[in-house]
């Protein structure tokens, strides 16, 4: 019998796979790190993959034990107890995945027509002389005078006429709309630079606009996080204190343009060469960037100082770009839904079909849609900062040393730390994790409540229970890592949040029937689904109507970028959509009471159950 060759998705490996070897040792002799803390025994469901072609061998007990029918017709298996029959392609849902594999699959390409609002035109202008002394801005305005009238930026004004002597007279002139914003020197490719400015995480990224390719992607931390965790504490800072509304645009703008030359400087550019920019995130954010007033977004009835979209001149809110760039900013939905969900729905709409979906950005803030019946309805909850490691006592954000998946079995505990570094810490994902297998292992009640003498790492200090995740060593520099109640309390009005908004939503609708979740953000490409499903994070319904698409709204953010058409087709998403503020709701008290419970739930009773 030959060798079958087997091709791993969205990761892109392909390869031969032995006869006899099952699917984690093909994928990891490969190069595709597929995640197992049981050592290959099937509990831990760590290896999780979807076969899409192929056959692979007949589900194994351990499997029909870990997938329900639904899924594994559907093509759910475990790696470590398939083996492969004839040559197959599976695809690697994130959460399978270590961390920088989980983010290659994110910075994939965006295959899109390509409409850029910049054209960039290659100009040869001839030297003025005593019997034609024209005028330099005239003289290129004559040039691209087919385009139609253009309006020249003074600021492009301003060296016009020392560069096109350095040039000697050529040049590449980028035009926006009808505006000259910028020239350069003959050759030079546009670039852009589109951002997901979230409340504790900023994504950058910059692009071609001639091919739509990503040349460089970063990530840092929004420095305003140094003024509160949480969107209410940085209003309240902009409306009380003298020049707090200040200090926060300055924060990010000052992050936003440290963000830019990092960016710039891997691929030996200057920022002001960035032609265009679009910035997408909560609406606190954008109004705090642009210095809007935002008392009324802590009111009732938390409306937006404005809803559309904006086309703003980078240098007017501290960005120094290309001489006349934009920055683009796409509308908010409402008080406290902003661009970065709007983003994020431009992203995923190719997804979505006729059927009912959900789409769900978990985060501090977590926005989610329902899109049924050929309307959206959006609301938002405050899901806290518990997923991003804060407001937990060993937490930590997504880092080196993090634990971000964890496996009980018995008395043992197994973990897994991003880029297997020594445990300093646990961060979202893995705080999730440890909430969903202490209940699964009976330490902790549908209640939450940690029981004395469930497990032999419970242990009681100053009269409260905690568990020892990882214990403290004398002759290793391991710090102790403990899981204790109030942590997960904090996990519990998290995940309660979500799921009260999501029964809100579909109750409101009448919806009998979920067909598919989708889950965006950074955190979301990160949770084991298994378990946010047995804690009740997530509604009860097999995994093959879960989708996880990583940061959706940085993709959204690079789309608005490159495509004027998107721009428009965001204004008729919009007609769409309706708020719904669950301030308002009478019931979301007994159903986010309901909801602080561990345990599965579904979303309508009347579902069908998997």
């Amino acid at each position: 019998m030959g060798d079958n060759q087997i091709e791993f998705q969205p990761i892109g490996r392909r390869g031969a796979c032995p006869a006899g070897e099952t699917l984690l040792d093909c994928a990891r002799r490969l190069g595709v790190e597929l995640g197992s803390l049981c050592g290959g025994i099937g509990k831990c469901k760590g290896c999780k993959t979807r076969g899409t072609e192929g056959t692979l061998s007949q589900p194994t007990p351990v499997e029909q034990a870990a997938f329900t029918g639904e899924e594994i017709e559907g093509g759910w298996r475990l790696a470590c107890q398939s083996y492969p029959q004839s040559d197959c392609r599976v695809n690697v849902p994130p959460e399978s995945l270590n961390t920088q594999q989980r983010l290659q699959v994110e910075g994939r390409e965006i295959d899109i027509p390509l409409d850029s609002p910049i054209r960039s035109v290659a100009c040869k202008l001839e030297p003025p002389t005593l019997t034609k002394p024209v005028a330099d801005a005239e003289n290129l305005l004559e040039k691209i005078s087919g385009l139609g009238p253009i309006d020249l930026d003074i600021h492009v004004l301003g060296d016009l006429s020392t560069r096109l002597r350095e040039w000697n007279w050529n040049l590449t002139a980028h035009i926006r709309n009808r505006e000259l914003v910028a020239v350069s020197p003959p050759g030079s490719r546009p670039i852009g630079l589109a951002v997901d400015l979230g409340s504790t995480k900023i994504a950058g990224y910059l692009i071609d606009l001639d091919t739509g390719k990503t040349l460089a992607s970063q990530g840092i931390m929004n420095p305003q996080i140094s003024k509160g965790e949480d969107i209410i504490t940085r209003i309240n800072l902009a409306i009380r204190s003298p020049g707090g509304r200040t200090l926060m645009a300055d924060l990010v703008q000052e992050a936003l343009m440290k963000l830019a030359e990092d960016l710039c400087s891997e691929i030996g550019a200057k920022t002001g060469d960035i032609l265009e920019a679009v910035i997408v995130g909560n609406t606190a954010m954008h109004h705090l960037l642009l210095g809007l007033a935002v008392r009324q977004l802590a009111r009732s009835p938390f409306v937006p100082a404005v809803r559309g979209d904006l086309n703003v001149k980078a240098r007017g809110i501290g960005l120094d770009l290309a001489p006349g760039a934009y920055v683009y900013f796409p509308p908010n939905i409402a008080g406290f839904v902003g661009a970065d969900h709007v983003a994020v729905l431009t992203a995923t709409a190719g997804e979505w079909g006729h059927k009912n979906v959900i789409v769900l950005d978990i985060g501090t803030n977590t926005e989610i849609s329902l899109i049924a019946r050929g309307k959206i309805t959006s609301v938002s909850c405050a899901s806290g900062p518990a997923f991003e490691g804060y407001h937990i006592r060993d937490g930590l954000r997504a880092s080196p040393g993090a634990i971000e998946k964890i496996y009980l079995w018995g008395e043992g505990v197994s973990y897994k730390t991003i880029d297997d570094a020594e445990p300093i810490g646990i961060c979202g994902s893995g705080i999730l994790d440890a909430v969903s297998q202490l209940y699964l292992a009976g330490v902790l009640d549908r209640g939450g409540r940690m029981l004395k003498g469930s497990h032999s790492r419970v242990v009681e200090k100053n009269g409260r229970l905690e568990f020892i995740l990882v214990p403290k060593e004398a002759n290793l520099r391991v710090p102790e890592i403990s899981i204790t109640q109030k942590d997960v309390r904090e996990v519990q009005l998290g995940k309660a949040a979500i799921q009260a908004a999501m029964r809100i939503l579909v109750e409101r609708e009448g919806i009998s029937e979920i067909d598919k979740i989708i889950i965006a953000g950074a955190f979301g490409s990160y949770i084991d689904i298994s378990n946010a499903l047995a804690m009740g994070m997530l509604p009860s319904l097999a995994l093959t109507r879960f989708h996880q698409v990583g940061n959706a709204a940085g993709i959204g953010a690079k789309l608005f970028l490159l495509s004027s058409a998107k721009r428009k087709e965001i204004r008729d998403l919009l007609s769409r959509i309706t708020y719904l503020e669950l301030a308002g709701t009478p019931e979301f008290s007994k159903a986010f009471t309901r909801a602080c419970l561990l345990e599965p739930y579904h979303l309508n009773p009347y579902a069908r159950q998997d």
